[in-house]
């Protein structure tokens, strides 16, 4: 390793140093005196990473031989990943520590996961992809199953990582098939292969083998089974972290595959996105229409937006790839402020997932039923909020690729799905009285849920620079 090398992936080694420091430190000092310090040490990290790596900015660099990169597209989703995970531990503290699920393995886990994001963002080869995949994945499993009291948490892990196991063993046979016949596991070697605008069948195959196992980590129909189970079964804060920096990482991979290493080839490609998009629009919007559990919405809710995240990047252009970056930043602002109202959620200080607890919540608590309330109405795509703008965005790019069918059968599932975001919109204003909530929410948990308010209805007159370093970020992929 050179120093040019390590100077590129200094914020992955600091990351991975202080993981294993950290690691050393709990099991040195005994559980439960460092539990709470190394989460919000690890909280720090995290957002100091974040906000060095959007200040820092820079051109693109390769280390190791070409198996990493470092562009302007790694760089937007790396902040994206380190910002949002950070706020989701900051949120989960107060819960974790009242229910004695406070351990520093928590914390520790999370940023190993987010320390295989990175890489799987940077990875410029299939070897560097199956690494960083691989890394966050296996933290992952164990933290669904945190709760190890509960048959549901247990079961939760147990799922995900079998079916986790089996969507490793379809990426890695079609990263065989593509090794075989392009002769190169490198996304640079494997584009001259396909340059010429003609994919052979071989290479086909695996590009298909390739999505397959791409499109369970962000819960895609008809590789979603997993989603609403693991969703309901592991603790709210595990939940609320699968909901939204996991999926980012998966989705900046999947156009890393699509672009660096088969971008010659979109209208290939671009048809299976756009089959994975439209299943996972529907599915999520029906589907969804009959949970009472708020946790198991909100993994119906995921599937579907993981559709409308697709249909952005199977349009094959910059505006595609911009449209992703868009709608899934907004999407994991509005899943961080909609999980740090569930995270409040309890009666008598148990925890409640009923959405039928939410009965006139607008009367003893308007604020967040008020807060709550825009960011349904984000999720739904109701103008002018900004979860509007960010379906708008997608739409366009789907249109100007020429994916008109896809778009029109996307506003009709925004529609059907519209439906159980309302109804929530509902209990709280015009529902039967109910037995009340608890009152009590940590400010953190608070302050999350207005902010994330807050920003989809500024963000629809300002988008804070937002997309201009999205489209620089797509801009850096693309070209």
């Amino acid at each position: 390793m050179t120093s040019s090398d390590f100077s590129i992936v200094l914020p992955e080694f600091l990351l991975a140093a202080f993981a294993m420091a950290a690691l050393l430190g709990g099991v040195w000092t005994g559980k439960d005196k460092v539990a709470k310090p190394i989460l919000w040490l690890s909280t720090a990290v995290m957002l100091i990473l974040g906000l060095t790596i959007a200040v820092a900015g820079g051109g693109a660099d390769n280390a190791f031989d070409g198996l990493f990169i470092s562009d302007g597209f790694a760089r937007f989703a790396k902040v994206i990943i380190l910002v949002s995970a950070a706020a989701v531990l900051a949120m989960s503290a107060d819960y974790l520590d009242r229910r004695g699920l406070l351990r520093f393995e928590f914390p520790v886990l999370i940023v190993l996961a987010v320390t295989g994001m990175m890489m799987m963002v940077s990875a410029n080869d299939l070897m560097s992809l199956y690494i960083g995949l691989e890394l966050q994945s296996l933290a992952l499993y164990v933290v669904a199953a945190l709760r190890r009291d509960s048959a549901r948490s247990s079961e939760a892990g147990l799922k995900y990582f079998v079916l986790g196991s089996l969507s490793s063993g379809l990426l890695l046979y079609g990263a065989s098939l593509v090794y075989g016949f392009a002769g190169t596991t490198s996304f640079a070697g494997i584009i001259t292969v396909v340059e010429q605008g003609h994919l052979p069948i071989g290479l086909l195959f695996g590009l298909v083998f390739l999505l397959a196992g791409l499109a369970f980590k962000v819960s895609a129909v008809p590789f979603h089974m997993w989603t609403p189970d693991v969703y309901e079964g592991s603790p709210t804060p595990v939940t609320a972290f699968f909901a939204t920096a996991p999926k980012l990482a998966a989705m900046a991979l999947i156009a890393r595959v699509v672009h660096d290493a088969f971008g010659q080839v979109p209208g290939e490609w671009g048809q299976v996105l756009a089959a994975l998009a439209l299943a996972s629009m529907y599915l999520g919007s029906i589907a969804g229409i009959g949970q009472t559990n708020i946790k198991r919405l909100m993994a119906y809710s995921s599937i579907a937006h993981m559709g409308f995240a697709l249909m952005g990047l199977m349009a094959g252009t910059v505006a595609g790839v911009e449209a992703m970056l868009l709608y899934m930043t907004i999407y994991i602002v509005m899943n961080i402020g909609t999980f740090a109202f569930i995270l409040s959620m309890e009666r008598d200080g148990a925890p409640v997932t009923d959405i039928a607890a939410l009965n006139l919540l607008s009367k003893s608590e308007p604020l967040k039923a008020a807060a709550l309330m825009v960011l349904m109405f984000s999720l739904a795509g109701v103008p002018p909020m900004l979860g509007f703008w960010a379906k708008f965005s997608v739409l366009k790019a789907a249109v100007d690729a020429g994916f008109v069918w896809v778009a029109v059968g996307a506003v009709i599932a925004s529609v059907i799905g519209a439906f159980y975001y309302l109804r929530i919109v509902y209990y709280m204003y015009f529902g039967t009285e109910t037995d009340p909530l608890d009152r009590r929410m940590p400010f953190v948990q608070l302050a999350m849920l207005v902010c994330a308010a807050l920003i989809m209805v500024v963000g629809s007159i300002s988008m804070f620079g937002l997309e201009g370093a999205a489209t620089a970020a797509a801009v850096s992929l693309v070209n």
